[in-house]
């Protein structure tokens, strides 16, 4: 289902995420949440409903926030003040700090920081004017929604953790080695990617690692090598490929002093004001760039890691590894770090800091491996920090995440960012022969030899008198006898608990191996576990699993695959976060391109990894440096080459992914644009570029007021290498520019089943390299499903090259608002909706209902949870929370969790700065759903905060009084607008209700009753 909104003009208030699984929201001017369109799998969380009125003032807790005000920051200013030039840098160069322009400006954003946060009473923690003009403060609720009301302040966002993206768990899957590979045709791995630094924002590096060798920096430039780097003082700078200058420094901290960096890792610093001061005794962590964690570590060898080194894992070797840009320079730039916890994470604030750091040290490439199951806004700090860190010419590759394969679980999808998706490579492999004499393969790192045949039991079946069915199936620790396990290959269900964790268990049980099978389909993980072990899809682990609880079943683990199927790769790994983009209403096509992310295998830090120099993660953390890696590759041999110059090359030049069953997987809401294929990714033939003036526009076009001069452009018109549409009625044209690297005459193809698809021209001849030229593609719906997205792709083929781009437009039968409301025991209200169809356009009212109510309370580091069971032919599920007075000094924070065989999957999510939160799922499946609210932030003088926990089931649950929706049937044609009428009545007035009305495609929109009861 699908619901639209067009979103009003407004000042920029964000109120940013709490943690990784709680999603951003848009403040209008005045307080009030403004809903955002939800997009079309089910089930989909809908937009928040409109504030009740009489909503107070101010939606700002009392805590830390980062202020972003609206002139340009440094890097992205283009001038227009008096006697100061532009300080935005040319192609191919650098900021300039030092300039007298950027001084002279530095002083002036300095002075207005100063001045707006004076206004407030606002005492300043740290300033940014590089990547973002802002500063971070400890606000009071007052002090924030002032700022928030004061001219010249585009955004107020919380200060908030943001998290690593891996799973923690080699072949040349990317084609780079060998005489005929990439890196040869780049002058081999001592030239490719040299004069090129990648920053890389996380978790710091381990300087012992041979992966981030080189030689001791010397005091001069070396003649022979002018891309080496030489310390001058306590700086070290380094010549690039672009003749610009990277300036960079080894900060001293914890275990770590300023000769661990060398001609490879030429900086190395750290940003941890604001998360070390909140941590307190859960930091176990570095306060210096070092690597606790070994997620940095990972994330900085796989992009740009010293080349051919040895690797191998608990004494088995794995041949040699290289970074995919083995001679560029590596800047670490540790924004993240471990706590008691056991994960990465970061504030936003230390992060901003590290961006900032990197644009003025003036690497190349940003890698960002670090988001969540919810999306942040393009308005986010950290969002708008990329922007300008674009604008200056700076890649920036970052991960999409892992929350898939749900739909519209993505961050980091601005489109100036690369967002990159996670496929598989062809996969270390074992294989269990069963004693019935069938051979099933699956992912597997640690049969190394051949073991059995041995007896082979269920876990259920060797399980403790007093362990439960349920958590022996899981082989959680404690749950096997070793009276019974001892000798026997045991078959462990995947699920709940870490997937080592269950071999640790049949290991101290006394068995011999391991199957790990999967419940449901997804991916297969090459995992270093504590006995030999082969995880099986669920396809063959099923079988295998029935097999084992047969009576004197006996399996035997053999090293690689031995059975005559092939596993076909790369595919996309079921935990990828998925697309369409809910911040763009599905008009721009995010993620923008896939890259290997499972079982990678590279440098960690000991610390976090049972003594491990290199270890196999798995997640979209580890697909986003493959990307920056191959930007690095790519600014080596085209130093002037603007960032979006470089991911259409990649995108417009990448494959499809596979199935399962082999054939090609052509989701663009998995893949985008394909996997990268860098042989063909230096011969795109045409690009499609763009800049912050195009950014701006987008954001414009969204409905956020810049303050800036720019005019607004439809979002579907960004010019990306991609098209989409989250809600085409009948059809839609849209607009691209392509400019030349290979001159020669381009003719057009493109298909999506169900469109007729036009384009204009559809012959472009090229003269010259550089040359741009404009066409227009229209789309008009013909047979397509209405609520179902179409996706196909349009092709330019010429110059010997094809030039391929992703196309995903959804039509819809109606577009019509979010949420209207019904005020009283008797109310009646009109709105307008918009038809998609001609024909018969049928229209129905379910509800209205009250739901349930709990009330509850918690604090501001506790959490409660509610289980709620949504029967079959629920049209509408709404989790909410509510409180007596919500004005800002209390915060709660509610995501909603569908209940599997593999355990709480995300689903819903809803963050703002207020203690009202609402989750609403269109036509949900049914089952049972867990709602989490968590404490963020009492109000003070307080110790908790009371709530009332509100679900409604809309068509299960009993509806109260009458409701109707006039005309309940009418005759429409593509186009056509309709005015209709919803009445309620024999209602309780002092009561909430809610209802929906349901349209021809099965989209709807809600009807609140009451809603500020």
């Amino acid at each position: 289902m699908f619901t639209s909104l067009t979103k009003a003009r407004r000042p920029i208030v964000v109120t940013l995420a709490v943690g990784a699984l709680i999603a951003a929201s848009v403040l209008p001017a005045g307080g009030a949440p403004a809903p955002s369109s939800a997009s079309a799998a089910a089930p989909v969380a809908a937009s928040a409903p409109k504030a009740p009125s009489g909503t107070p003032a101010s939606p700002y807790a009392a805590g830390k926030y980062v202020v972003v005000l609206t002139k340009a920051p440094i890097a992205s200013y283009s001038g227009g003040t008096a006697n100061i030039p532009a300080t935005k840098p040319v192609a191919g160069k650098k900021v300039d700090l030092n300039s007298q322009a950027a001084r002279k400006y530095a002083s002036m954003l300095s002075a207005d920081q100063t001045r707006v946060a004076a206004s407030a009473g606002v005492k300043l923690k740290q300033k940014y004017d590089v990547s973002l003009n802002g500063f971070s403060a400890t606000l009071t609720s007052a002090q924030a929604q002032k700022l928030a009301a004061t001219p010249g302040v585009l955004a107020v966002a919380k200060d908030t953790m943001r998290y690593t993206t891996d799973d923690k768990v080699d072949y040349d899957f990317l084609k780079l080695a060998g005489s005929n590979g990439v890196w040869a045709s780049l002058g081999g791995t001592a030239k490719a990617g040299k004069g090129i630094v990648v920053g890389v924002i996380d978790t710091g590096f381990y300087p012992e690692s041979k992966s981030f060798a080189g030689a001791r920096l010397g005091t001069a430039p070396d003649p022979s090598n002018p891309n080496r780097a030489y310390k001058v003082g306590s700086q070290i700078v380094m010549k690039k490929a672009n003749g610009q200058m990277f300036t960079g420094a080894c900060q001293v901290g914890d275990d770590f002093t300023a000769n661990l960096c060398n001609t490879k890792v030429i900086s190395a610093r750290y940003f941890g004001d604001s998360f070390i001061a909140n941590a307190g005794a859960n930091f176990v962590d570095y306060a210096s760039p070092r690597d606790a964690d070994g997620h940095g570590s990972h994330t900085a060898s796989t992009a740009a890691g010293y080349g051919n080194v040895a690797a191998s894992v608990d004494g088995v070797e794995f041949g040699k590894i290289s970074g995919v840009a083995p001679a560029a320079a590596i800047a670490v730039y540790k924004a993240l770090f471990l706590t008691s916890t056991g994960e990465g994470s970061g504030a936003t604030s230390d992060i901003l800091a590290a961006i900032d750091q990197a644009v003025t040290d003036g690497v190349d490439v940003i890698n960002y491996s670090v988001g969540g199951g919810s999306e942040s806004l393009p308005v986010d700090p950290i969002q708008l920090a990329f922007l300008s860190a674009a604008s200056a010419g700076i890649f920036v590759a970052a991960s999409a995440g892992n929350s898939g394969p749900g739909a519209s679980t993505m961050d980091n999808t601005s489109p100036w960012v690369t967002t990159v998706g996670a496929s598989t490579l062809k996969s270390y492999e074992g294989t269990v022969v069963l004693g019935n004499g069938q051979k099933y393969a699956g992912a597997s790192v640690t049969v190394q030899s051949t073991v059995g045949p041995k007896p082979f039991v269920t876990s259920v079946s060797v399980k403790l008198a007093a362990a439960a069915a349920a958590d022996a199936a899981l082989c959680k620790l404690g749950t096997l006898d070793p009276a019974k396990a001892a000798g026997k290959i045991v078959e462990c269900d995947r699920g709940v608990n870490a997937r080592v964790e269950k071999s640790a268990e049949v290991k101290a049980a006394g068995g011999v191996g391991m199957v790990l099978v999967n419940l449901a389909p997804t991916d297969t993980d090459s995992d270093v576990h504590t006995v030999p072990t082969v995880h099986l899809d669920s396809a063959l682990g099923l079988l295998a699993r029935t097999y084992a609880a047969t009576a004197g079943a006996t399996a035997t683990l053999v090293p690689g695959n031995v059975t005559t199927v092939v596993t076909p790769y790369p595919q996309m790994a079921g935990f990828s976060s998925r697309g369409p983009s809910l911040s763009s209403d599905g008009d721009i096509l995010k993620p923008d391109i896939a890259a290997p992310g499972v079982g990678i295998l590279a440098a960690v830090s000991p610390d976090n990894n049972h003594g491990r120099k290199y270890d196999f993660y798995s997640g979209t953390s580890m697909a986003a440096p493959h990307i920056a890696g191959l930007a690095a590759l790519y600014y080596a041999a085209h130093p002037t080459w603007s960032p979006m110059e470089v991911k259409s090359a990649m995108m417009t030049t990448a494959v499809n992914t596979k199935n399962q069953d082999g054939t090609d997987n052509t989701d663009p809401f998995a893949q985008g644009a394909g996997e990268v294929k860098p042989s063909a990714m230096f011969n795109p033939g045409l690009v499609y570029d763009a800049d912050s003036a195009d950014w701006l526009s987008y954001l414009e076009g969204l409905g956020y007021n810049t303050g800036t001069d720019v005019p607004a452009i439809a979002p579907s018109d960004y010019n990306q290498a991609s098209i989409a549409s989250g809600a085409l009625i009948g059809s839609l044209t849209v607009t691209r520019k392509v400019t030349a690297v290979t001159p020669g005459l381009y003719y057009a193809t493109a298909s999506v089943p169900g469109f007729k698809v036009t384009i204009a021209p559809s012959i472009l001849n090229f003269n010259r390299v550089g040359e741009v030229k404009q066409f227009k593609v229209t789309l008009t719906r013909t047979t397509a499903p209405v609520g179902a997205y179409a996706t196909g792709f349009l092709t330019w083929k010429g110059a010997g090259t094809s030039v391929r781009s992703p196309i995903a437009v959804q039509p819809l039968a109606v577009r019509s608002p979010v949420s209207v409301d019904l005020t009283g025991a008797s109310a009646t209200t009109s709105f307008s909706v918009t038809a998609g169809i001609t024909g018969s356009f049928p229209i129905t009212a379910t509800g209205l209902t009250p739901g349930t109510q709990q009330a509850s309370s918690v604090t501001a580091t506790t959490a409660k949870q509610f289980v709620v069971d949504v029967p079959a032919g629920t049209k509408i599920a709404r989790f909410a929370t509510r409180v007596a007075k919500d004005d800002g000094t209390k915060d709660i924070d509610l995501g909603v969790y569908l209940s599997t065989a593999d355990g709480l999957v995300l689903v819903g999510s809803s963050g703002t700065a207020l203690a009202g939160e609402t989750v609403d799922l269109v036509a949900p499946e049914a089952g049972t759903y867990v709602a989490l609210v968590s404490g963020f932030q009492d109000a003070p003088g307080t110790t908790s905060t009371p709530f009332s926990f509100r679900d409604y089931e809309v068509g299960a649950d009993p509806n109260v009084g009458t409701f109707s929706v006039t005309p309940a049937n009418a005759t429409t044609t593509t186009g056509q607008v309709l005015t209709l009428t919803a009445t309620a009545s024999g209602l309780d007035a002092n009561t909430a209700y809610l209802g929906w009305i349901t349209y021809v495609d099965g989209s709807g929109t809600v009807v609140q009753g009451n809603p500020t009861k």
